[in-house]
């Protein structure tokens, strides 16, 4: 019985696709649109039975009846700055509605990614017990999330396990064709690396100084450990935050990827672009007790050990693929 990872060669599925192999898992059917990207390259130290184009995927899936345990969908255009609704309508909510179904239909698991940004501008808190009905996302993206999230919760045929993931601001290896998208650490360190200095956004809002936004950012090891965990917990469902519980700032990151390179800090503050003023988020930080309430007790990085791994272990030898 194989395993579908949809998303395979992006970011957070690769790390996946590393951790299953570590685990011993090489019978994976990889889902993704590399097309004439260099995502490549986040497949080609690892094992797994079959490449498919995300395009021809879903004609594909009736033959795979009664051949897959499990689904782990971490396939979605994430830019929250994309403006085809179409686009993120077809890709990030149908396609995720034909795999539910066809997980319900198996009655295998169904793993897949949510995200923070169904939160909005965190008005109403960073609660995954809340009635998620109330959230008002900022972007497209966090809307066609939302979207999905919403229709789960009407539907009477479902997987047998049926987990999403409100992943917060992930970092780490194999994010490195990512473009734009890609976080922080890793622009600070490409631009450390070009300019020795780094800037951050100013701030735009009573009560929080330039570089002072806050977020939870969270390790890309530890969200593989949670979806790990729950793969190995099939009588676990439910809607989690992925994040660490504690909101750091911008610039405390930023300093530590200075201190992880070996240099001094040198930041300044550039103004923020007009399109992302009136959705930006000031702070995130996730509630994490409902993760711990069904038994995961696994540590989380801190801040500074994630981004000293990344950095030393990764960026510094020539962008590691992990």
């Amino acid at each position: 019985m194989s395993i579908i990872l949809t998303g395979g060669a992006g970011f957070i599925g690769s790390c996946l696709l590393r951790s299953l192999n570590d685990a011993g898992r090489q019978d994976i059917i990889v889902v993704d649109h590399i097309a004439s990207t260099e995502k490549w390259r986040n497949l080609s130290n690892k094992h797994y039975e079959e490449y498919v184009s995300r395009d021809e995927f879903l004609a594909r899936l009736p033959e795979l009846s009664g051949k897959i345990s499990a689904v782990i969908h971490m396939g979605a255009c994430s830019s929250t700055t994309e403006r085809d609704f179409d686009f993120l309508y077809k890709n990030n909510l149908e396609f995720s509605q034909a795999l539910w179904k066809f997980c319900a239909a198996e009655q295998i698991s169904f793993l897949y990614a949510s995200s923070a940004a169904t939160y909005g501008g965190g008005e109403l808190g960073f609660d995954d017990e809340m009635d998620i009905a109330e959230l008002h996302p900022l972007n497209a993206y966090g809307y066609s999330k939302q979207l999905f999230d919403l229709w789960t919760q009407k539907q009477t045929e479902k997987p047998a396990q049926h987990c999403g993931f409100k992943f917060f601001n992930v970092y780490g290896p194999n994010e490195y064709f990512k473009g734009s998208m890609a976080s922080v650490v890793f622009h600070s360190f490409h631009k450390i690396m070009e300019t020795g200095e780094m800037g951050l956004f100013k701030s735009y809002r009573e009560g929080y100084a330039d570089g002072q936004q806050l977020r939870d950012f969270v390790y890309v090891k530890d969200i593989c450990k949670v979806v790990l965990f729950m793969l190995d917990h099939p009588e676990i469902s439910g809607l989690f935050n992925l994040g660490t519980g504690i909101a750091r700032s911008f610039y405390d990151l930023c300093s530590s990827t200075f201190r992880a390179m070996g240099r001094e800090a040198r930041i300044s503050f550039v103004d923020m672009p007009e399109i992302l003023r009136q959705k930006y988020q000031y702070y995130t930080q996730a509630k994490m007790s409902k993760l711990k309430a069904v038994g995961y007790r696994e540590p989380f990085y801190t801040l500074e050990a994630g981004v000293t791994d990344y950095v030393q272990n990764y960026l510094m030898k020539d962008y590691l693929i992990w």
